[in-house]
């Protein structure tokens, strides 16, 4: 994933003046003249249909179909960069709600980029990393919470600009960072409720992304997973089960990538295994 199509991914879902693409901008800014050495040395794929006609060699057969899947293409990739960039920036909150940054979660990061984006984006989401906490520093000092303001504003341009089922697949990734280290500290958990609510989503919806890894030995645990509480009913069981398979089904997020769509069915093998342990608690 090379810094140029970051760029064109990027600023095809930002729109100008508004905070995310102001963060796109700093973080991106001194990668621009390289990105466009690249375009021009033609090591970064066609920038445009027409390029892309011309390197083909023929104008007659490169017609219809080509523009479309090349369409198709450009749009694939700039979700992909849209969401994985809304991610680190969601993700440099997230991690500095506790006052520090811990080794464990930048460690999971990389390792999530490189799982779910390939080796290069570990490089490059390690570099805007930095750069988005240089940024909340430089922001807090000037005025007290302003950077939190500024992630709240992008949220909300998130959510205008992304699916439910995306903005659901956005959270879960939070969640795996916090719990990287093995240990949610409190601010931790009241951010990503903060940030679910911000990006339309429910405290619920959190803290169940939260009890993920232990829903399948923890009773209390999966029923968080679940969404409900203890003395539901086996009928609401039955039902909120059904919703939630529903909701995070991996197909829903295909469109970001294969191995996105992965991550997800990981997540409801283990909405599975949340269910499967209340089912067994009540006879089911």
């Amino acid at each position: 994933m090379a810094i140029g199509k970051w760029i064109g991914g990027i600023l095809g879902f930002i729109t100008t003046g508004s905070p995310l693409g102001a963060l796109a901008g700093y973080v991106l800014g001194s990668w621009f003249d390289a990105a466009l050495l690249s375009f021009a040395d033609g090591n970064d794929g066609p920038h445009t249909f027409e390029d892309a006609q011309r390197r083909s060699g023929s104008s007659s057969t490169y017609s219809r179909n080509t523009r479309t899947e090349y369409t198709r293409q450009q749009h694939y990739e700039g979700q992909r960069n849209s969401f994985m960039f809304s991610l680190l920036v969601l993700a440099s909150y997230v991690i500095k709600a506790d006052g520090k940054v811990m080794h464990s979660e930048m460690e999971y990061v990389r390792n999530m980029l490189r799982i779910n984006f390939g080796n290069q984006a570990v490089v490059e989401g390690d570099e805007i990393l930095k750069k988005l906490f240089e940024r909340q520093k430089q922001m807090d000092a000037q005025r007290a919470g302003s950077y939190k303001q500024t992630v709240y504003e992008s949220c909300r341009q998130i959510y205008s600009n992304m699916s439910y089922e995306q903005r659901l697949q956005l959270l879960a990734f939070l969640c795996e960072i916090a719990r990287a280290d093995g240990n949610v500290p409190k601010s931790e958990i009241e951010a990503l409720r903060w940030i679910a609510s911000s990006l339309g989503l429910s405290s619920k919806e959190a803290d169940s992304m939260l009890n993920l890894d232990s829903g399948s030995n923890n009773l209390e645990a999966a029923y968080k997973v679940l969404e409900i509480s203890p003395d539901a009913t086996d009928d609401e069981v039955r039902k909120a089960y059904r919703k939630l398979a529903l909701k995070h089904h991996p197909d829903k997020v295909a469109t970001l990538g294969e191995d996105v769509r992965k991550a997800a069915e990981k997540k409801l093998q283990e909405i599975n295994a949340a269910k499967d342990l209340i089912y067994k608690s009540r006879g089911l």
